[in-house]
């Protein structure tokens, strides 16, 4: 199966020198059984044509669905042509510019940033979440989340912090908010780099929450399973 993976920005440059790009990060989560990949610059305005892949991977970006970059606007209008020609997956800015292009509203959240791990409770069953979990925990990096879900969005994971955490989008897109490509390491390296924008008795309880385990494997045979089932074509559940 051919994917897509849409490069919407990057990690510090130290950070890549040590722990690679986000594209490397996704494809290590997914894997190769199965899957080959092209990796798109969205940011420099390459896209792919919809159809040519059966599955498409969104990642994360430093910027916000609201910016008024042109990258921005083309990308959205490519999300609402590409939808039923492909499997989708959104992470991150991924899962807000595919909340966008879905009716949901992306903002600043007034509960501030979400960094470290987060846990969200599991909401519904999905052919695709295999193994099954009650509750999902994943590292997080994120001040933008989606505020208001559109009305054919269906949510999957939600937290009193972050309610659309997962969602789905018709038939054949699926998106998080959380990092399931971060590992631990990396998502601590990157508090650090990042610590001035955070308070440091805050700083020290995501790096807490680090210590524990996450399921960002399972949420990686998520996606897999996912990718594998056959398209649909519908933009309806």
């Amino acid at each position: 199966m051919r994917i897509a993976i849409l490069q919407t920005g990057g990690p510090p440059p130290e950070l890549e020198a040590r722990f690679g790009s986000y594209p490397e990060m996704m494809m290590a989560l997914i894997g190769r059984d199965g899957f080959e990949y092209e990796i798109f610059d969205v940011q420099a305005g390459a896209l792919p044509t919809p159809g040519d892949h059966g599955g498409v991977v969104i990642l994360g970006s430093p910027s916000g669905v609201y910016d008024g970059d042109a990258w921005i606007q083309d990308l959205k209008m490519w999300i609402i042509g590409a939808q039923g020609q492909c499997k989708m997956v959104g992470i991150c800015f991924g899962h807000q510019i595919i909340g966008a292009a879905n009716g949901c509203d992306v903002r600043k959240s007034g509960r501030g940033w979400g960094i470290g791990v987060h846990s969200y409770q599991v909401e519904g069953r999905h052919s695709w979440m295999e193994p099954p979990l009650e509750v999902v925990r994943l590292p997080v990096s994120h001040q933008d989340q989606v505020e208001y879900r559109g009305v054919s969005t269906w949510v999957t994971l939600s937290s009193r912090f972050c309610p659309y955490a997962g969602l789905i989008h018709g038939r054949d897109t699926i998106s998080f908010q959380g990092h399931p490509e971060f590992t631990p390491a990396f998502a601590a390296a990157l508090i650090a780099i990042r610590g001035d924008r955070y308070a440091p008795h805050f700083a020290r309880q995501a790096y807490r929450s680090l210590e524990g385990t996450t399921d960002r494997e399972i949420v990686g045979q998520w996606i897999r399973n996912f990718l594998r089932e056959p398209i649909n074509g519908s933009g309806r559940i």
